[in-house]
């Protein structure tokens, strides 16, 4: 990854040693291509990407986009001040500029703005609307502001007119905390910032917010919209197998949070179980779905995706499983109870009867059933029978002793 991710606004300091001509300079690099059509790289022929443009970015500097339409609007201006010499050179000036996006605060992403804030024409008509997270940095917010530029503040989940367009704002946190990607439903086009990069993940940046369970949480909002094509904040753009991407960096993260190299070939089964133990229930049941994928007649990966579903409160999912799951083993008990479960969770309190029944002729003694059976009793309003279940009425009386001391301390 080209961004240091420790570099928000301040750049780095300059050593005296860099200073010094290199004794042997590396190799001299190709020419820049230059502004690309969006359209053609992504093979969209949508309006939004006729004219449109991608500059990839290298050294300190993010990949820019122009969305040429009704004005332009440009998403990251990067930090490299020659991203706007070829402005006449693509038929447009600095002062079509409508609209600045910014997906982050990290200065590789932002600090071009300066440069064309201090544009002749953009600061005398001050026509250009900067959007940003809510949590970009104070500093950046200041600085524009004092500008004349005041940022209009994201929260996530707003639809953008950009260029004519509309783009939903995602608010992903993890890199950093005011990350956010803009998403174009039309063509399945994700403008990722850092939260997707190709082949990778970014860095988390503690000192601007990020964390690793934010970045799962980011993602999983990103998993949820049809990605078909990938614009990053570094390297080339993702056509076609957008969502493969986004699943990339989903799992590179997961690892992350695992301490775990790639290399070291952890199984999908081994992954949800210790997630699982850190309580990351969302990326359980998608190691559940990935083993499934590659073995469907696991028992244990449905029976673990079906009590995560239950924990997650998702107990129509998890019924489907366990019905799955009995229609190979009916007298499995564990499956009877945990269906059971979900069947409560779905208030049908007559039907999870039948199945705690079920599981409890197999197994008299299984505690979690009598439970189960005594609450979908008290729930039908036959208390007495309820308590009839010796199980049942000590875990009532146990709840009920400890709420009644958290009561007594309030």
């Amino acid at each position: 990854m080209t961004e240091k991710a420790t570099e928000n606004i301040q750049g780095p300091e300059l050593k005296p040693e860099q200073l010094i001509e290199d004794e042997h300079p590396p190799a001299e690099e190709p020419l820049h291509p230059g502004w690309l059509r969006i359209g053609e790289i992504l093979k969209a022929p949508h309006a939004a990407f006729t004219n449109s443009r991608f500059l990839i970015g290298y050294h300190h500097s993010s990949n820019a986009y122009l969305l040429a339409g009704d004005g332009l609007t440009l998403v990251d201006p990067g930090n490299d001040y020659t991203i706007f010499f070829d402005f006449k050179a693509l038929g447009f000036e600095l002062t079509d500029i409508r609209k600045v996006v910014l997906t982050h605060g990290h200065r590789d992403h932002c600090m071009g703005i300066f440069e064309l804030l201090g544009a002749p024409g953009v600061m005398e008509n001050k026509n250009i609307e900067i959007l940003m997270h809510e949590a970009g940095p104070q500093e950046l917010k200041r600085l524009v502001s004092e500008a004349g530029f005041p940022p209009t503040e994201l929260s996530g989940g707003e639809t953008l007119e950009l260029s004519g367009f509309e783009w939903e704002v995602l608010h992903t946190p993890g890199h950093t905390m005011d990350s956010i990607c803009l998403y174009h439903p039309p063509t399945g086009v994700l403008i990722s910032g850092d939260a997707v990069l190709p082949d990778s993940m970014a860095e988390v940046d503690k000192s601007a917010g990020g964390s690793l369970e934010h970045y799962l949480y980011g993602l999983r909002q990103i998993m949820r919209r049809n990605i078909v094509h990938v614009l990053p904040g570094h390297g080339v753009p993702v056509a076609c197998t957008g969502s493969r991407a986004v699943e990339e960096s989903y799992e590179a993260v997961m690892l992350k949070v695992l301490e775990t190299a790639p290399e070291d070939k952890l199984s999908w089964m081994e992954g949800a179980r210790r997630l699982a133990e850190k309580g990351l229930l969302g990326e359980v049941v998608y190691c559940c779905d990935r083993e499934l994928a590659l073995r469907p007649g696991n028992l244990h990966a449905m029976q673990l995706k079906g009590l995560t579903l239950n924990d997650m409160g998702r107990c129509e999912e998890a019924m489907e499983v366990f019905d799955r799951i009995l229609a190979r083993e009916p007298e499995n008990i564990y499956a009877l109870t945990a269906g059971g479960q979900a069947l409560l969770g779905l208030t049908r309190y007559v039907d999870s009867l039948s199945y705690f029944d079920r599981a409890l002729a197999r197994a008299p003694a299984m505690r979690e059933a009598q439970v189960f059976k005594g609450m979908a009793l008290y729930f039908l309003g036959k208390a007495d029978k309820a308590m009839e279940i010796e199980a049942f009425k000590s875990e009532f009386h146990r709840r009920f002793s400890k709420g009644l001391a958290a009561g007594q301390k309030k």
